[in-house]
């Protein structure tokens, strides 16, 4: 693993990057790729131990053990979050408290420790300025933050591992769907499942997103933007995309799966549905048929990385089904208070802002 900097030179560091401009990235090309940038933050427990102070690191590779849990059992856990330049240089974070929410309750489910809200709040402002030369001029995209919390230490039988790693590292990133803007193409999988009842669906497990390998990977070979699953029970009642929420519109009325065990509680889904409650529409979260995805007005997925993002037509058992296109559509009224908000263009009055102080970096 990468040795922790000491406090001077991490002061050193930071002051030298504080003092060069931008670095040279073509942000007007910029995709939804990894670009390492200059460091990451590294934090450790013991089992039966709370985590203690973590320290920022240049980054790269870790060291793990064949027999550390997250390898062998998939004890780990995500998250996904942006940090914004907004035009007036201040440097913003969406709702970092709803991640480290969720991070705390996925770790309960995963048997794992977890950092609070607090310490993974700090973490992720600290991993941002340590890299802020890489964080895309406004309009251009956004620094991404994956945290990660994984189980480290060994273990050859099944058990909860005696050792807790929390990472977090960033990249800048732009648009997710290589469509861009334009409207997705989602193809319905009725083969394979994505989660199970009394399953990890309603946390972000790790686990969650390699068995969405397959049918995703042959769901673009085909020419689709995403695949979209159905409950693992009956097939009938849609659930998520790959890595986004799914809503579904029609006569002006929002519907959107219930977080009951399989659906994961998106961030940008829940501040999406108080949106548009607050817009006056009528949102419910409720079981939605395949049969009502088919036959809406207008859907749209939700997520951090893809934000808000139409979908331009859903295929199924080989019937395909487009939406019409306009600028008059649910998505584009909700996407602009959202975004609205994250530029500083709408005053934020939930609280939702988090401001990053630079003068500390």
């Amino acid at each position: 693993m990468a040795p922790a900097i000491s406090s001077s030179t991490t002061l050193h560091s930071r002051e030298e990057a504080k003092e060069m401009e931008q670095v040279e990235i073509d942000w007007e090309n910029l995709g939804f790729g990894l670009t390492p940038t200059d460091y990451m933050y590294i934090m450790k427990c013991n089992k039966g131990d709370e985590f203690s102070e973590g320290h920022i690191v240049p980054y790269g590779n870790i060291e793990l053990s064949p027999a550390s849990v997250v390898l062998n059992y998939g004890q780990g856990l995500f998250e996904g979050l942006k940090a914004y330049r907004r035009e007036d240089g201040k440097l913003i974070l969406f709702r970092p408290d709803q991640n480290a929410s969720r991070l705390q309750i996925g770790a309960e489910r995963m048997c794992m420790p977890s950092p609070s809200v607090n310490q993974f709040i700090d973490a992720v402002k600290e991993t941002v300025l340590a890299n802020k030369r890489w964080i895309p001029p406004s309009g251009k995209g956004s620094l991404y933050i994956r945290p990660l919390l994984i189980g480290t230490g060994s273990s050859l039988g099944i058990s909860p591992a005696p050792e807790y790693t929390f990472i977090i590292y960033a990249s800048p990133v732009n648009k997710y769907f290589k469509e861009g803007s334009a409207p997705l193409s989602l193809y319905v999988e009725d083969e394979f499942d994505r989660a199970s009842r009394g399953g990890v669906g309603c946390v972000k497990s790790i686990t969650n997103y390699g068995q969405a390998l397959r049918p995703l990977t042959r769901a673009k070979s085909r020419g689709f933007s995403d695949v979209l699953f159905l409950d693992s029970v009956t097939g009938k009642y849609i659930e998520e995309a790959s890595a986004a929420n799914v809503f579904v519109v029609k006569d002006k009325k929002i519907c959107t799966a219930p977080t009951k065990g399989t659906i994961l509680p998106g961030v940008t889904r829940s501040s999406i549905i108080e949106i548009a409650r607050d817009h006056g529409y009528e949102v419910e979260e409720r079981m939605v048929e395949i049969q009502e995805l088919l036959s809406a007005d207008e859907a749209f997925c939700t997520g951090t990385a893809v934000v808000v993002a139409p979908i331009g037509s859903v295929t199924y058992q080989g019937k395909r089904v487009e939406y019409e296109a306009g600028d008059n559509l649910v998505y584009k009224k909700l996407l602009s208070t959202y975004t609205g908000i994250q530029k500083g263009e709408i005053e934020d009055k939930k609280g939702w802002i988090v401001e990053i102080n630079q003068s500390s970096s």
